[in-house]
């Protein structure tokens, strides 16, 4: 079929809504992931743990911490795989994608050396679980290599990662930032039928174009694969894959609106689109050195209708309980509604943490 001809102010729209960041907001937090698809999880909490303020950026006021535990341990809506929230409606997709899912040679070699290891952990959960990893014993006959420095001595975290990416384990619940563990089978029940896992990866490709609304066609950063219909973007050399339901409603614009976003929302993941379609460099300084950050340690992207005007300097000083705002880098110069906005939207997120502003001009 034909490309869609899209102006550049008709690209940034569509991701914006796609993105639940235009002017009407969702619902409630299981709105949002099936919308964006997943909802990352990171403990890094300089303002609050990405898992809390990317649904606070979308729903605004309306969305309390404890919604995210509710929609996950108890009603089930929502499930932990990999690092991130995902709508139970695509498990079952995701549980193809699992079986089928090939280890690092690595990661197979040191699963098949440590076979009675990896019986050992299932037989603890099918008897205990849901267990902590700190719950079950470590057997493992050969240690795996930790260059990353993401993983102790202690083996039993990394092969429960490994038996989650194959679908033989799932993570239930959590006790403070510690996950709970448990078999799959009772964790999420048998095993459904469904697509192969060609057809299962297609349609997560869909899903994901979703909540991307426009992306590169077989991008490494997207993952859409060849999901949606062709697209040509004005200025842009790049062939696109738009989702055909953001072009339906592409004339109605309910207006923008400020978002403060997380260093780990999914609308910053994908680098290269940011350049292309928003002109936005955009390098999270955390692993910097001092010195040599420009914005700051964990500076926080401030959007503005389809355009990033700045980035905040903020933290959540517990101990003296306040928002304390080192700065408010403007990216190209403000008007006063937009500087008005963007402090009323700081403030909301004071409100939102629960402390006063200090530090905001």
């Amino acid at each position: 079929m034909e490309p869609h001809r899209l102006t550049r102010e008709q690209a940034r729209r569509i991701i914006v809504r796609a993105q639940l960041l235009e002017a009407d907001r969702p619902g409630d937090v299981v709105e949002v992931a099936e919308q964006l698809g997943a909802i990352k999880i990171d403990p890094t909490a300089v303002l609050a743990p990405s898992e809390q303020t990317i649904p606070w950026t979308r729903i605004g006021w309306g969305y309390e911490p404890g919604q995210l535990t509710k929609a996950v341990e108890d009603d089930r809506q929502l499930f932990e795989y990999a690092g991130s929230f995902y709508p139970a409606s695509v498990l079952p997709l995701m549980r193809v994608r699992m079986r089928s899912r090939p280890l690092r040679e690595s990661a197979a070699a040191w699963l098949e050396a440590n076979a009675a290891f990896r019986a050992d952990v299932i037989a603890r959960l099918h008897r205990d679980g849901p267990l902590l990893a700190a719950d079950i014993p470590d057997t493992a006959a050969v240690p795996a290599g930790n260059e990353s420095g993401w993983y102790s001595d202690n083996q039993v975290p990394r092969m429960l990662d490994l038996l989650e990416r194959l679908g033989e384990v799932a993570v239930v619940g959590r006790v403070g930032r510690l996950r709970r563990w448990d078999v799959a089978e009772r964790a999420r029940g048998p095993e459904p039928d469904g697509p192969d896992a060609d057809e299962a990866g297609a349609l997560l490709d869909e899903r994901r174009l979703q909540g991307a609304g426009l992306a590169r066609q077989r991008s490494s950063w997207s993952g859409v694969g060849m999901a949606g219909e062709p697209a040509l973007v004005d200025g842009s050399s790049w062939k696109w894959r738009v989702d055909p339901r953001a072009l339906a409603g592409i004339d109605d614009d309910p207006g923008g609106r400020v978002a403060i976003l997380s260093p780990y929302d999914g609308m910053l993941f994908d680098r290269p689109r940011l350049i292309e379609a928003f002109d936005f460099t955009y390098k999270l300084e955390q692993f910097v050195p001092k010195a040599q950050r420009v914005y700051g340690y964990f500076a926080h992207p401030i959007l503005c209708g389809d355009r990033f005007i700045g980035l905040l300097d903020a933290a959540l000083d517990k101990a003296k309980e306040n928002l304390v705002v080192s700065a408010v880098h403007e990216l190209v110069p403000w008007e006063s509604e937009e500087r008005d906005a963007v402090d009323a939207e700081i403030h909301d997120l004071a409100g939102w943490l629960g402390v006063p502003v200090r530090g905001l001009d």
